[in-house]
Order: C-alpha cells, then structure tokens, then sequence
C-alpha cells in the first residue's frame, strides 16, 4: 500500500503531471500548426476533436473503474483476483471501442452536417472525425493496461508512454500537415492520421511494458485473459456510472462548442483558443485526480478510515501549488499564450480577457476537484455519475441561456465555467459530510 507522505504522493502524481503536460504541449502544437494552416481547419479540428474525446471518455471511464476496483483489491491484499479484473477489463473496452467506432465513423460525419451553421467547418470536421476514429482500438488497449498500473502506483509507466505518443505525434503533425520531408500535404487529414499513428505507437508502448513488467507474473494477468462473470458485474457496477459521467460532460462541452459554432466564427476561434490553453490548468487536476483515487482506494481497503482527510488537505495543497505553476501566465501574460496557439491579432484581445476572466474557476476547480475523486475513488461510482448529471444539467441549461436566448457576448458566456465549477464543489462537500460514504463495498 502507499505511503502517505509529499514525497509518495509526488512520485504517484508527478509522472501523471508530466504526462498531461506533455499531452498539453501535444494539442498547443497541433492547434498552433493547424491554425497557421486554415483558420476552417483550425475550428474543425477543435469541434471534431471534442465529439472524439466524447466517446474516448466512455473507454476512460470503464477503465477508471477497473482502476480504483485493482486499487481495493491492493489494499485488501487479494492479489488473486487482479488478474480476473484486468482480463475483463481488456474484453470490455474492445467490445464498447468496437461499438463507439462504428458511430464515430458512420454516423458522425453525416451527422454533423445537419447541425451545423458553417458547411465548410462541417466537412472539415467529417474528414478529420473519420480518420481519427480508428484510434478508439488503440486506446482500448492502452487504457486498459494504464487502470492497471495506475493502480499499482507505478505512473511512470504512463510517463514513458506519453513521451513517445507525445513527440510522435508533434512530428507526424507537422510532416503531415504541411506536407514536409517528401510527404503529401494532407492539412487537417494529416493532423488526424498523425495522432492515430501516435496512439499506435503508445499502445505498443504500453504492450512492452506489460510483457515485461514483474506484475504480469506476479498477478497472472494473462492467465486470466477471460471474461468472467463476477469481475465483470463488479466493473459494470463500478465502471458504467463513471462511463456515462465522463460522457455527460464532455458531450455538454461539445453542445457548448456547437451553439459557439451556430452563433458565429469569431465566437467559435476566440473559444478554440482558450480550449486549446485550457487544458494546461488541468495538468495538476488531472495528475491528482488519479493520484486521489489509487490513494482513497486502497486506505478504504486497508480501512484506514481516519487517514482520508489528511490524504484530501496534502493532495489539494499539492495540487494548487502546481496550478500555479503551470497556469499563472493565464493572468500574467495571457496575450502571448493566445498567440502561441493563434497569431491572428483580431482574435488575441477577447481571447487574453476570457483566460484571464476564468483564471479563478479553475483554481477553485483545482481545490474541489479532490472531494469529487473521492467520491469516485471510494466506490460511489452511481452517486458521483447523479451529482455530475445534475451539475452538467444546469450547465447546459445556462449555456443555452446565455447564446441562445440572451445572445450575450463571447466574454459573458464563459462565466458558466463558474457555475459549473461552483456548483460540483458545492454539492461534493455536501455529499462527503452528509452521506455514510466510507464503507462501500468494492
């Protein structure tokens, strides 16, 4: 079981961290590069990139739960059944990647036709939609190796991993894109086949270091590459309500995006541009989401009931630090992350405004963020789905206020990211002071 200590903490975390960075550096490159492409380009790949990560969340979110169900079972000390967990996991996720490409691939790109106000961006987005698809049967395999060894503690693993995805993709990107080195120039083509060929390159990177890890003997993690039946109820139960969660609230944003799109292209580029920034708020969130639920999980196992607290105050101070770290240039020096993403001037003012205008919700984000992995890491996977459609819901429903009835400007819509933020924290809280939480069955 791990130690509760910075410096435990930190190893489990910082790999995690560093891995998001990186994915962050990853997408501020691509947006960079396909914006100095085609601004149509740059929109669609924003947009269409959002109905992809929509359907990836549902393969995160089963594998999130394979993650914390391996994590109890470590702190049961019941190394017998890891390996039922993990060879369900794998049969899981093929079958839901299998399901979710053919909607991504079939339906998708005629789809978006219908709903969209810019035609070109629209067949932009089909193009880039049907290529990217494919990368659902990489990650099913990566995911399902990463709940694993997340669980176990070891993110470094994931460190590796994402190096290799990471500067393959940033090459592929711009050999592919702008058509360098001899290659064809594909534009937004070129920048979905270089992130499939980047996610193949870190599933077999994942696959190397299964085969040759300790733990797959340990556990006998390929011996039981079967679907059983009582592992699989387990992770149903565990893992659907974070697989519609994860869903619910990325396809809210992909809603967002698209009434920004209907509304008008200035509106839609300025909202690309702070998407694009965004994420690097969340490299500590999401470093220590993980970190949060392999920690909850196991103490719950050990039932070591009174150490929660202490684990929530360490993980938060850690992760607020770290926010500050990587995203203070949002209010020092928001002008020049705008431009490092889109240098078209006519577009860096509003953007500097909004970045500067949500600083404080994601630091807000950053301290509550841990309550709302508790709740996950503690089992209550079915709570924390209600809590996140209820949040999601309202959500939705001020979005739809604020462009679609109120018409109000770019710079007012984003105050949603408030209530949103606000209102999951709020709720968070009063779920882990109110509800007997701590002895769920895992």
């Amino acid at each position: 079981m791990l130690a509760l200590n910075y410096r435990t903490i930190l190893g489990v975390a910082l790999p995690m961290m560093v891995t998001g960075f990186i994915q962050s550096i990853v997408l501020l490159t691509d947006a960079s590069l396909i914006a100095r492409h085609s601004t149509a380009a740059f929109d669609a790949v924003g947009n269409a990139g959002l109905l992809y990560v929509t359907l990836y969340m549902c393969l995160a979110g089963m594998a999130d739960g394979a993650q914390i169900i391996i994590a109890r079972r470590i702190g049961q000390d019941r190394p017998d059944l890891i390996g039922q967990v993990f060879g369900t996991t794998v049969w899981v996720l093929m079958a839901l990647a299998v399901i979710l490409f053919m909607v991504l691939y079939f339906i998708m790109p005629s789809l978006v036709y219908t709903y969209s106000a810019q035609k070109e961006i629209a067949e932009l987005q089909g193009i880039y939609i049907e290529q990217r698809s494919f990368s659902l049967f990489f990650a099913m395999i990566t995911l399902s190796i990463q709940s694993f060894f997340l669980a176990e503690g070891k993110s470094w693993v994931v460190l590796v991993t994402s190096l290799l995805t990471a500067s393959s993709n940033a090459l592929l990107a711009y050999l592919l894109i702008f058509g360098e080195w001899g290659l064809p120039e594909l534009g937004i083509k070129g920048a979905a086949l270089a992130s499939m060929c980047a996610d193949a390159i870190g599933m077999f990177s994942m696959l190397g270091f299964l085969w040759f890890s300790q733990e797959r003997f340990k556990y006998k993690l390929l011996s039981y590459f079967k679907l059983h039946i009582g592992s699989l109820k387990e992770l149903l139960k565990v893992g659907s309500p974070l697989l519609l969660q994860g869903f619910s609230a990325l396809a809210t944003w992909t809603l967002f995006f698209t009434w920004l799109e209907q509304k008008g292209t200035f509106d839609l580029t300025v909202s690309q541009n702070i998407r694009s920034i965004y994420f690097l708020a969340f490299v500590p969130i999401w470093g220590f989401a993980g970190t949060t639920k392999t920690y909850i999980s196991q103490y719950l196992g050990a039932k070591k009931f009174d150490q929660i607290p202490l684990i929530q105050k360490r993980i938060q101070l850690l992760t607020l630090g770290f926010m500050l770290l990587t995203f203070h240039g949002a209010v020092l020096y928001p002008e020049a992350m705008i431009r490092m993403v889109n240098p078209a001037e006519m577009y860096v003012a509003k953007s500097a405004d909004i970045l500067r205008l949500i600083a404080v919700s994601i630091l807000v984000f950053g301290f509550i963020s841990v309550y709302f992995q508790t709740i996950h890491g503690s089992g209550n996977t079915l709570h924390s789905m209600l809590i996140e459609f209820f949040t999601v819901g309202v959500y939705a429903l001020f979005c739809y206020l604020f462009i679609k009835v109120w018409n109000l400007d770019i710079f007012w819509i984003w105050t949603v990211e408030y209530i949103y933020f606000g209102l999951l924290g709020l709720i968070s809280i009063l779920y882990l002071k109110k509800v007997n939480w701590q002895n769920k069955k895992v």
